[in-house]
């Protein structure tokens, strides 16, 4: 690979940190929380230990792949050099796809707070948010990294007022959630929660660009560390304000807080939760690209896709392609099906992630065995006990790929 064709290493450490907790803030706070609550009920804290458990073996998977292997492509790279082409193929499809869904749900989740009236105007609004963040991108990493570290900055802001507020004693007290759908129901909700748990592997793809990938391991768990402590405190006010209506709840943030009687703040919240959003949006449009890039250096997508920018050095047409595919997504698809597709491609990827860090030598280690098993166990559950809708889906979609990739390797 020549040096023109390679991605800036513009990224420090704290921008590392920036793209991983933008992608998961966004995406964990403003979208999951309601269709979890649909069948976790009153044991929703249960999914999200769950969930938060898998989330870590994978990061640490993740981090010990990425720190051996520090270019572009994350899982698909790892996939790769670990376990061979095909391995790498399956997890870079099902990231594609699955993040690919992901950038629809938050496209779709920023308009339900930026257009609460509904109807085409918020498909609408999503579309635009596609397209003008789809620009944003062209322009260069640590741009990206700035505008990232802008709206996750907003979001936090408006994060504790929504906390605080939505935390305050009301009165009538909301009705309580409802019991589980048995335990099966807890598994299906934290498949629904590691959807936002998944930006992390954000940090991982960008490897190619950050200065020091020595430090990404670092950067993902901090990343981490810091969305746990962010979800415990939302997930609490938003069950102490809205009880048995969080589950119906299309933006449950605003909702909260209007609970609370505290109406004159909803607004200000709707601005952060669409910020949020945007910041997620933003993250995952950059990082799928760089799995493109690396998938299309293969020849496992178009060839075409691996341009990169001469100017601004980032996948300029990858970049485009998926805009495109986005915002016809947004023009088209449900936001809680969106989400369901997503979990059961991320968690494809990162079973991926954990049986190659699991096959990797000694040398290379810095996590315990254990818990690859673990992650790589806990991700094939939550994928199969997802709604089988998504399942479905996910499972025909992996199929195409599949199929064209066996018709590719033909051709040549």
């Amino acid at each position: 690979m020549s040096e023109t064709d390679s991605l800036a290493r513009g990224l420090g450490t704290g921008d590392a940190v920036v793209v991983g907790l933008s992608a998961m803030i966004g995406a964990g706070v403003f979208a999951a929380f309601a269709p979890a609550a649909a069948t976790a009920g009153s044991a929703i804290f249960l999914a999200l230990g769950v969930a938060a458990v898998i989330a870590l073996c994978n990061a640490v998977a993740s981090a010990q792949l990425a720190q051996s292997y520090p270019s572009s492509g994350g899982t698909y790279l790892f996939g790769r050099e670990v376990l061979g082409p095909w391995w790498g193929f399956l997890a870079g499809w099902g990231f594609v796809i699955g993040k690919t869904a992901s950038c629809a749900a938050m496209a779709m989740t920023f308009a339900a707070y930026a257009v609460p009236a509904g109807g085409w105007w918020q498909r609408l609004a999503a579309a635009l948010a596609v397209a003008l963040l789809t620009l944003a991108t062209l322009r260069g990493i640590t741009r990206t990294a700035r505008l990232a570290r802008v709206l996750l900055g907003a979001t936090l802001l408006v994060l504790v007022l929504a906390v605080a507020l939505a935390g305050m004693t009301h009165s009538p007290a909301p009705s309580p959630l409802p019991d589980p759908d048995g335990f099966l129901g807890v598994l299906q909700a934290a498949g629904l929660l590691f959807f936002a748990f998944a930006g992390y592997a954000r940090i991982a793809t960008l490897a190619e660009e950050v200065r020091r990938p020595e430090v990404l391991g670092h950067a993902i768990l901090v990343a981490l560390g810091v969305a746990v402590v962010v979800y415990v405190a939302v997930g609490l006010a938003l069950v102490h304000a809205l009880g048995a209506d969080l589950p119906s709840s299309s933006a449950p943030v605003s909702d909260a807080v209007a609970a609370a009687g505290a109406d004159w703040a909803a607004p200000v919240v709707r601005v952060g939760a669409a910020a949020a959003c945007l910041g997620a949006l933003l993250a995952l449009l950059a990082g799928v690209t760089r799995t493109g890039l690396a998938m299309a250096r293969e020849r496992d997508l178009p060839a075409p896709l691996a341009h990169v920018d001469p100017v601004h050095r980032v996948p300029d047409r990858a970049q485009l392609a998926l805009g495109a595919v986005v915002v016809v997504l947004v023009l088209t698809v449900d936001l809680r099906g969106a989400i369901g597709f997503s979990s059961f491609g991320v968690l494809l990827y990162y079973a991926v992630a954990n049986l190659a860090a699991l096959r990797q030598p000694a040398e290379q280690r810095r996590w315990p065995r254990p818990m690859q098993v673990v992650g790589l166990a806990g991700c094939l559950l939550l994928a199969a006990l997802l709604p089988a809708a998504s399942v479905l889906a996910g499972l025909a979609v992996l199929a195409v790929g599949v199929v064209g990739r066996l018709v590719a390797l033909r051709r040549r």
